[in-house]
């Protein structure tokens, strides 16, 4: 090779590897200008919501127990030492430190059951060949197999729920904290934080049969992660929601359907209002976020002009379906990445009377799978989807959706316009700042 050659190939090389790292150090910058408050001196488990981060900081803001006094600090690292902290000190703000991952059913599903119960004898009442599909199980009797799982299920969900009160941070000390089978309820309070924790699923020990589910029959379970029901003021930041050691795909069958032991992994529900979920990450989950649980009007009444949400940064991966639904809330959604898996099937639901606002979103979808499987109609509520990229390209969402769904076509146009944003990235910079930021253990 020529002195000229060699020369100009070097330099091409030279400015090319300029560009890639000025590239990095723009995303790492917009990395920092993004996590507004995260770099905040002080103790973590102090920090409170930045201003105008989300819908959490409307109004009063969330401060979490940022202003605890020193007997009300708790460092824990079992189920009862939590739940022993949830329950002291009345309303006074409280900081809960959780050390190592804490496992709610850490003596496994038989220490819940009822005695007599026995699956076996259960399956073998209740199957199609036996029972048939026309008559549910509500009026099965306490000593049936049904009502010894209808005790068993009683003592499971006394046990792995959590009641979380009034201004309270929840935080992960370190990289490796976590609540493990556990429910968190965040139930008619104000004014509270969780970050920095890792939660693997709850399993519904004792998931019911219903005959009436469906054409075939359905197993139905309980318990998601963590709800927000009827509460204002929450803010969710730095979590990982995981199904862990028992994925879906792990499960067996029953009367040729899956015994389905999950529920979700965050529901905003009754009412609930003014929540903030940023750089988590969701992931390995079938029906992952729910805000508003009915179309009925005995909850809509109560549903209308709340369940206004924020998500941000957040990193939803392999997950089917529900990231989110919305019913009837303002919502907002966006630079988060969503990276879909073998079994997607959607990931924003358009529910009734939602106001989904959805923009400057990264979708990386596997070869084959169509930009129009990202938006789902349930019902016919005008959202708003800009400045979005699937596959690295800018995509219309909504245009794609309704290219291959002309019978169920969705309208533009939410009908308002959030301001309670961080520094908001363009779509194309959004995996890499997402990706190396989101979830526990990445707290600063």
């Amino acid at each position: 090779m020529s002195t000229q050659r060699w020369h100009g190939h070097a330099t091409s090389r030279a400015a090319a590897l300029a560009g890639c790292t000025a590239l990095v150090l723009t995303l790492t910058a917009a990395t920092a200008q993004a996590r507004p408050g995260h770099h905040h001196p002080r103790d973590t488990a102090r920090q409170t919501l930045p201003a105008n981060d989300g819908w959490a900081s409307h109004g009063t803001g969330t401060t979490g127990g940022a202003a605890a006094d020193a007997e009300h600090v708790y460092t824990v690292s079992t189920w009862a030492e939590f739940k022993a902290a949830l329950a002291a000190g009345g309303s006074a703000p409280r900081i809960i430190k959780v050390k190592g991952t804490i496992d709610a059913v850490s003596e496994g599903c038989d220490a819940f059951a009822a005695p007599g119960y026995d699956f076996g004898a259960y399956l073998e009442k209740y199957s199609p060949q036996s029972w048939g599909l026309e008559t549910d199980l509500s009026d099965e009797p306490d000593d049936s197999p049904e009502g010894l799982r209808r005790a068993s299920a009683a003592q499971q969900n006394q046990a792995i729920k959590a009641n979380v009160p009034a201004n309270t941070t929840i935080i992960g000390v370190g990289r490796n904290a976590g609540l493990k089978g556990a429910s968190l309820q965040i139930k008619g309070v104000d004014n509270v934080i969780v970050r920095n924790l890792t939660f693997e699923s709850p399993v519904d020990c004792f998931p019911q049969w219903d005959p009436t589910d469906g054409d075939k029959g359905n197993w139905n379970s309980e318990y998601d992660s963590a709800v927000v029901y009827g509460s204002t003021h929450v803010w969710l930041d730095h979590n990982t929601f995981t199904d862990g050691e028992h994925p879906d795909s792990a499960a067996p069958t029953h009367f040729g359907m899956l015994y389905q032991q999950h529920d979700g992994q965050l529901d905003i529900v009754r009412g609930a209002d003014y929540v903030t979920a940023s750089w988590n990450v969701f992931t390995e989950h079938d029906k992952t976020i729910l805000i508003g649980n009915s179309d009925s009007e005995s909850t809509a009444a109560g549903d209308r002009g709340h369940l206004r949400t924020t998500f941000h940064h957040n990193l939803f991966k392999d997950l089917v379906e529900r990231a989110p639904r919305v019913r009837f809330g303002q919502v907002d959604v966006y630079n988060n990445h969503f990276v879909a898996g073998d079994d997607y099937a959607y990931s924003f639901g358009v529910g009734k009377e939602s106001q989904l606002v959805a923009e400057h979103n990264a979708f990386t979808l596997p070869d084959g799978v169509s930009p129009a499987k990202v938006l789902k109609r349930w019902n016919d509520s005008p959202l708003t989807a800009a400045h979005n990229r699937v596959n690295g390209r800018s995509a219309d969402l909504i245009a794609a959706h309704n290219a291959e769904n002309p019978d169920a076509v969705l309208r533009s146009g939410a009908g308002w316009t959030p301001t309670l944003r961080t520094k908001v990235l363009p779509a194309w910079a959004v995996p890499f700042v997402v990706d190396h930021g989101a979830g526990a253990g990445r707290l600063r």
